[in-house]
């Protein structure tokens, strides 16, 4: 008996696949005829430019240079590294970046390699500094040791407030930048809070490298100094604003 081929029409390079959806985990196909050249009656050939699926299950890594665009909620079991800029809406849990969050600074101690320092810093018009606490039967206060070097000892202001009584408090002297001296001009025991502050340098490694406080320009992008040390809150982790958001009238 002769056997007569299936007829399945025309050939319809244009219409999706349809079908009921296979619910498991398959390999995306990669097929080609190895022919140089195609039959005449054939598809042109096509690679994957645009795809749809359901579901899909990453083995171990996904790399690329592009944009991900996602409209539902995105969670992990680990840790989500960003290596340029992540925005949301909402950050439900922790969101970190290769910089300090801003509002905080982490940097390199500059005398000791093997350490590093981390504060969460004061909002005003220079990188401030502080240390601050109580002072009882002492003249002394041993400034910390990570400043040498990451602050301009210049700056170093000292503010007393007495304890109990009136103890008429002096700052007698600072000493190379790391122990501030207290006398009491009344011969009192000391018993004071205090507080130390002090500029860091923006650079320690470049003294001249100053803090721009008002600048011209629509976006921290037009700031005039090095914006490597810097991340900008609301700007480098959350929205980009541009302008202050005022109310329409």
């Amino acid at each position: 008996m002769a056997f007569t081929p299936l007829s399945i029409g025309s050939k319809d390079c244009t219409t999706q696949n349809a079908g009921s959806p296979d619910t498991q985990y398959h390999y995306i196909l990669k097929a080609t005829t190895g022919d140089t050249q195609y039959p005449a009656d054939a598809c042109s050939l096509l690679y994957h430019s645009w795809f749809q699926v359901d579901r899909v299950q990453l083995n171990q890594q996904m790399t690329g240079l592009g944009l991900i665009n996602i409209t539902g909620p995105i969670t992990s079991a680990t840790t989500v590294v960003a290596t340029t800029s992540m925005t949301a809406p909402i950050f439900n849990g922790s969101a970190t970046t290769a910089k300090a969050i801003g509002g905080a600074f982490d940097v390199p101690h500059w005398k000791d390699e093997k350490k590093r320092v981390r504060h969460v810093i004061a909002e005003g018009p220079e990188a401030g500094i502080y240390i601050r606490g109580t002072m009882k039967d002492t003249n002394v206060i041993n400034l910390p040791e990570y400043w040498d070097g990451l602050v301009d000892p210049e700056t170093i202001t000292v503010t007393l407030t007495q304890i109990g009584s009136s103890q008429d408090l002096i700052v007698d002297k600072i000493e190379w930048g790391k122990r501030v001296k207290v006398r009491s001009g009344n011969a009192s025991a000391i018993h004071c809070f205090y507080e130390v502050w002090a500029a860091r340098w923006i650079n320690p490694c470049d003294h001249d490298e100053k803090l721009h406080v008002v600048y011209e320009g629509d976006s921290p992008d037009d700031y005039p100094g090095n914006n490597e040390f810097f991340l900008i809150g609301g700007w480098d982790y959350d929205r980009r604003e541009t302008k202050w958001r005022k109310n329409e009238t």
